[in-house]
This record gives structure tokens, sequence and C-alpha cells, in this order.
């Protein structure tokens, strides 16, 4: 996640100078147990993405239940990410993270010995709910601790480029330990840097809490929460059964009542939980958009990319994580370059500029198939990589100069929601429809039983497993058939990604000015307007 470098200067009550519970020269360890903290809950959005093959070879999941494995977590942290906040201001946000590190590292035990696809699940979303409680502190008590300004900026310009770089570095880190050690070690890891990390949490970082947090909202909690997991559950069911499937139908019309009902008790709130008053403001809400759709495009290819390297041209975890290297190492570059850039080309530029020069990176996937063609894809994960970031930064620095001072609270959980959303979203959505799309194209193989056939429908790794237990002959044409379905499936989640990122880069491009206000469309006296 990526934070402006341009906040506004109007003072309030968290950029105010107060008594310092932290020593001015232990600032810069309060930044790095945060920055710690910081990626390792954002590894453990992607390090799961190159690992899918083993944990399909190993407890055999359903396609279904593959994408809850892979989505689950974010979709448990979007939805909690205000809630958390909310409690981390009433009652001391260094006593949240902390409660979160504990959390974390008791579902990623029961992550890394997960017995079955459900058990991995259940852990996934207890790791959302620990994450959730995690990410909200950081930002606060990094505020916190920097009142000087320029510092502050300084500070926060480190912590967006942990986040980057530490979603960007999950498959290589999950490649690594794929290559020596077993599916769980992703899991596993985690529990001994929590040891290291706990001691000096709870030794440096200060306590602090908000003078006047909003009051705390059950009712609103469970409402968002139960509309994001609807959404979720009725887009798979409904990729996988067909849109007339009960299951579907109950789960997205729950959704929409419960999105509903939550948006009007927002509204009608004097001091809502999440302040959606915010949108009313045409910058901010395109900035918003931009970075859902981005996150919603990338985080779902991503999955795809980890699968296709290794079920498609067989490569094994960490030489697949090898090839992603370009795209990890231009992420980070990009989230260091952004704020130049910014100043250059203003927000407009940056980030209707990065969204187009992204859109046109991934044209040449369309070329990908069962054959192994690095040749398009390093190019492509560069200028993908640095151009999304610089635009996902130009987007944050819109999201909070659309607000006052009074609103960088609510704008920074709206922002943290949309990251969140925007992947979870884009592994339900993008995944179930490359799995729809495979399972039509898979044609029936000649000696393969109706069953089998209709298992290895179910996912690639499926195809794989049943062709193990099948002659050489029959086994290389079930696995052939399987690879060049998966290949169609891709190509399908790439117009779709090309489509809602274009779709971003044009609605930036009309609605942004330079400085990031809205354009003409806005024109009334919104927030955004100069």
């Amino acid at each position: 996640m990526s934070a402006a470098p341009d906040l506004p200067d109007t003072p309030d009550a968290q950029d105010a100078p107060r008594p310092p519970e932290t020593p001015a020269k232990n600032r810069w360890a309060v930044l790095g147990v945060m920055c710690a903290a910081l990626v390792m809950v954002v590894i453990d959005v992607t390090v799961l993405h190159i690992a899918t093959p083993a944990i399909s070879e190993d407890l055999h999941p359903s396609a279904v239940e593959l994408l809850w494995i892979v989505d689950i977590y974010p979709l448990v942290v979007a939805p909690l990410l205000v809630a958390s906040g909310t409690l981390g201001d009433r009652f001391g946000r260094k006593r949240i993270l902390l409660q979160g590190l504990v959390v974390f590292a008791a579902a990623s035990v029961l992550a890394g010995l997960a017995w079955s696809p459900m058990v991995l699940i259940a852990a996934r979303a207890l790791q959302g709910v620990g994450g959730a409680m995690i990410l909200p502190s950081t930002m606060a008590i990094v505020r916190d601790v920097f009142p000087d300004r320029e510092e502050r900026v300084r500070a926060i310009g480190i912590w967006s480029a942990v986040m980057a770089g530490g979603a960007a570095v999950g498959p290589l880190v999950g490649g690594f330990l794929l290559e020596h050690f077993d599916w769980g070690a992703v899991f596993l890891i985690n529990v001994p840097i929590l040891l290291l990390l706990l001691p000096f949490a709870m030794r440096i970082l200060p306590e602090s809490k908000s003078s006047d947090p909003p009051p705390w909202d059950t009712v609103a909690v469970l409402q968002v929460g139960g509309a994001v997991l609807g959404l979720a559950l009725g887009i798979k069911e409904g990729a996988h059964r067909g849109f007339t499937d009960p299951v579907a139908l109950v789960a997205l019309a729950g959704s929409a009542i419960l999105g509903w009902r939550f948006i009007r008790r927002m509204l009608g709130k004097a001091r809502p939980l999440l302040d959606l008053r915010l949108f009313a403001d045409r910058a901010f809400s395109v900035a918003v958009g931009c970075v859902l759709l981005s996150m919603f495009a990338l985080v779902g290819l991503e999955l795809f990319f980890a699968q296709y390297l290794q079920l498609v041209l067989g490569l094994d975890p960490f030489a697949a994580s090898i090839r992603l290297i370009p795209l990890m190492l231009a992420t980070l570059a990009g989230a260091l370059s952004a704020a130049r850039l910014l100043k250059r080309v203003g927000t407009r530029g940056a980030v209707a500029g990065g969204l187009g020069a992204t859109t046109l990176s991934l044209i040449p996937f369309f070329w990908l198939g069962t054959a192994d063609d690095y040749l398009l894809m390093w190019p492509s994960f560069v200028v993908l990589g640095f151009a999304l970031e610089v635009a996902l930064v130009a987007a944050n620095d819109t999201i909070f100069s659309s607000v006052s001072a009074d609103g960088a609270g609510g704008a920074s959980a709206i922002e943290e929601t949309a990251y969140e959303l925007g992947g979870g979203l884009g592994v339900a959505v993008l995944g179930s429809i490359g799995a729809a799309v495979y399972a039509a194209n898979l044609p029936s193989v000649p000696d393969v039983s109706p069953s089998a056939m209709d298992s290895a429908r179910e996912s690639l790794g499926g195809a794989v497993d049943i062709a193990a237990g099948l002659t050489a002959q029959t086994g290389d044409a079930l696995v052939d058939a399987a690879r060049q379905a998966f290949v169609e499936g891709f190509h399908v989640t790439i117009v779709a990604a090309i489509v809602v990122i274009g779709a971003s880069a044009l609605l930036a491009a009309f609605i942004l000015r330079r400085d990031g206000a809205a354009g003409p469309a806005s024109a009334g006296g919104e927030p955004g307007e100069p």
C-alpha cells in the first residue's frame, strides 16, 4: 500500500505536537518495528500465490475451495480494517497491534499444519483477523511519533516502499521456502519472526489513543462484513454453478441488502464508524476507485501468473518466483520514485499515465501459450510494476489531499479497505472467470472416464493429479488439453484486467486535474476544489 507524500498542511489533533511517550531518538526504531510488522502482513497476501500448486497436490481442494484459500485472507481483512482502527483509537493502538501479532502467529501455526482445505480456509480467515488488527495501527503510530511534517513525509515514504516491496517479494519468499520445505513453511515462517518482533514491539512502541474516537457500532461491522463475504461467495458460486444457482442468488441478494443498509446507517449518523460523505468529492471517489480497480486486476492476475509458470510451463516454485523478480523490483522502484514523478507530471499525469502504461503492458501476455517464452514476460513485468505503483502513489496523494485534516483518519481507513477489498474481489472475480473458461474449454479426452473428466475440470492441478494415474499417452493428452484450456482462461482474465485498468485510466484522465482535484464535472464547491 502506498501513502501520499504530500499531506494537507492544516494542523489537526493528530499533527499537533503531543507530549512524547517515546523519546525522539527512538522514533526511527519505532518505524523499523512498524515496517517489520507491516512486511509480514503484506507478504502473506501474495506468498500463497506461488504455493497454490503444492497445496492443490497435497490437500486436493476444489476450484472454489482453492479460491477461498487464497481469497479469504483479504476478504476478512477488508471489512475489519475500520472496526480495528476504531478499537485502536479507543483502547490503544499499541495494545490492538500486539494482540493482532499474537492472533496472526496462532493462525499461522494452524495454517501451516492444516490437514484439509476447510481447516486452511479457517486458518487464513483467522490470519485476516490478525492482519486487520495490525495494519491500521502501524500507520497511526507512525503518524503519532513523527509530529514534524517533513520527517513524517519521509517516514510515510519508507512505510509505503515497505508495503509495496513486501507484497512484491512474497512470491520470492514462497518460492524459496517451497524449494526446501513443505508448503506449510510459507505460514510457519511467521512464527519465529513474530517471536523476535514481539519483545521489541512491547518495549519500543508508544501507546496512543484518539482523544475523541467515533462510537463503536457492532451492527455496522456485521453489515459490512456480511456484505463483502456474501459478494465473494455469490461470485464464486455463480461462476462455478451458474448465477441462477440458489446459493449464488441468496448470497448476492444478501450482500446487496446488507451493503445498502450499511450505507444508509453510515449516512444517517452524525458520527459514523466510516464517513461515507467523503465520497461527495469526485476527486476522492475517482482516486479510491482507481486504487480498488487496480488492485482488483493486479492481485487477480498474480494468482494466474503463479499457476501459469508452474503448472503450464512446468517450473519448480523457486524458479517460478525468480521469473517474478522484475515485477518485484519494478514495483519497489515505482514506490520510491513516485513522489519525484508526481511533482513533474502532476496527479492526473501520474494516475492516468501510470494506469495507461499498465494497460499497455498487459497486451503482450496475449501471445503467451504453453511454450516458455519469457522474453514476452519480463519487459511487461517491468512496465507493469513501475507504472502501476506510480499511479497508486498518486491516487493516494489525491485521497489525502481531497479531505481536510480532520477527515484524514477516515480517508486512511477507506484507502486501506480499497486495497484489501480490491485484491480480494480480484481473486474472486478473475479467478472465477478463469476457472469457468478453463472448465468450458477442456474437452473430453479418449480413455478418460466422465467422472475423472469432471474432476479434471475443477482445476489444472486436479487434471495433473488425475493424469498421474493414467497411462503415459492418455495422461500426456489430458495434461496438454488442460494446459491449453488454462491458457484460454488466462487470456480471458487478461482481457478483463485490461478493460478494468483502462477504464480507470480514462476516468482519471477526464475527471482529475493536474493538481489532483476533480475536473469541471465536480464543480460546485466540493472539498476537492481549490
